[in-house]
């Protein structure tokens, strides 16, 4: 029973990942339009700094620091904190929640954290990419328990 219970809150959390990225939302503007990011997990700091770290250093690998400035849709939370420091931390130009940012050098910025049973579900969304990954929460923060899923779009 509690193999059973398990293995369908693993295909949850799969689903939970595959079906925001089977399709693609369009917009006024094209394919995305950040309206706003959501921490619904309500992160500690360890783990929002680890999450934040990690998926950061991913993001690096599609949208290099220097190409643009990042507009983040921040909502406040822990992670918000950990993810525009780490970001400035990887060499980002982040604009500030009150600036707003003009030109063609914006790279607007979205994510959603979200948990369920001990797992961290983690989405950044960028025009170009949107990357998204599951953790597991330890006592000091938060473990990788998944390889990144990486969606690349052509603007």
């Amino acid at each position: 029973m509690l193999h059973t219970r398990r293995s369908i809150l693993k295909a949850i959390s799969i689903s939970a990942l595959a079906t925001p990225m089977a399709g693609c939302m369009t917009s006024q503007s094209g394919w995305f339009n950040p309206t706003t990011s959501i921490d619904a997990a309500n992160l500690s700091p360890s783990a929002a700094s680890i999450v934040a770290g990690d998926i950061v250093a991913k993001l690096s690998e599609h949208v290099g620091a220097g190409t643009g400035t990042i507009f983040l849709k921040a909502d406040n939370s822990e992670f918000a904190l950990a993810l525009e420091s780490s970001l400035r931390e990887w060499g980002y130009a982040v604009a500030e929640a009150d600036q707003q940012p003009s030109g063609d050098t914006i790279i607007p910025l979205a994510y959603t954290i979200d948990s369920d049973a001990g797992q961290i579900f983690a989405r950044l969304t960028t025009p170009t990419v949107e990357l998204a990954r599951t953790y597991q929460a330890t006592p000091t923060g938060a473990s990788p328990t998944s390889p990144v899923s990486v969606l690349t779009r052509t603007v």
